[in-house]
């Protein structure tokens, strides 16, 4: 299978662009060139021009934000077959957060100027592209209010158990990165962490975390 047909298939099972067709759907796909990253590369960085669209083929791309005092917030972990970067292909304007790979990376990579193209000869993609938009409001309120009304356990869990969803029960991460993700320092998380082990819940292993009884975690993330 030609890298254009994968991306097409990833299209197809994208929200975003689902319903389009294939034929709209492999004209998308024919736009696209890939770009690999190493572990740690940067993609780009808060304020870089916004000229594409991606989407993941293989790794994982991690959204952050940070303040000029060098504390790192943590917005989102995305992994294969995921899109990002709809916002800054459609106004132009600078990049919103960072991106930065969390592993070797490679990544389908659609240049704005093609896809505005594209979305000219298609209306129905700027439809769903703003339904998309609305989507990402709600998310980014839900997640405002979880960091001020609901106590670390249930944010743990929440985000823990979301993870898990999209890249399985070993979940790489550190309990340092993960604590920049819910916004509680490290110690915190690893004396939460360290409870649920004890109960049987997870395993603790360096740079990961293995869940052992998703059921539990998920009624964790209802106790609030």
């Amino acid at each position: 299978m030609s890298k254009q047909s994968e991306f097409a298939v990833l299209l197809g099972m994208n929200p975003l662009f689902a319903g389009l067709g294939e034929e709209s759907i492999n004209k998308i796909a024919g736009l696209c060139h890939t770009h690999h990253l190493t572990a740690g590369e940067i993609l780009f960085q808060k304020g870089d021009k916004g000229d594409a669209l991606f989407g993941i083929r293989r790794g994982q791309i991690r959204i952050e934000t940070g303040s000029r005092g060098g504390k790192r917030l943590t917005m989102n972990m995305l992994g294969a077959g995921d899109l990002f970067g709809e916002i800054a292909v459609l106004d132009g304007q600078p990049r919103t957060a960072d991106a930065t790979a969390a592993e070797p990376c490679e990544l389908f990579v659609v240049n704005r100027n093609d896809f505005l193209n594209f979305l000219e000869s298609e209306p129905r993609v700027a439809v769903k592209l703003i339904g998309l938009l609305c989507e990402r409001i709600r998310w980014a309120t839900d997640r405002l209010e979880e960091s001020t009304l609901l106590s670390l356990p249930v944010r743990l869990a929440r985000r823990l158990s979301a993870l898990a969803s999209d890249f399985g029960a070993d979940v790489c991460i550190s309990q340092e990165q993960l604590g920049i993700y819910v916004g509680a320092t490290r110690e915190s998380v690893n004396r939460q962490l360290q409870e649920w082990r004890r109960q049987g819940i997870i395993e603790l292993h360096r740079g990961r975390i293995l869940l052992l009884d998703a059921g539990r975690l998920k009624a964790e993330a209802l106790q609030d």
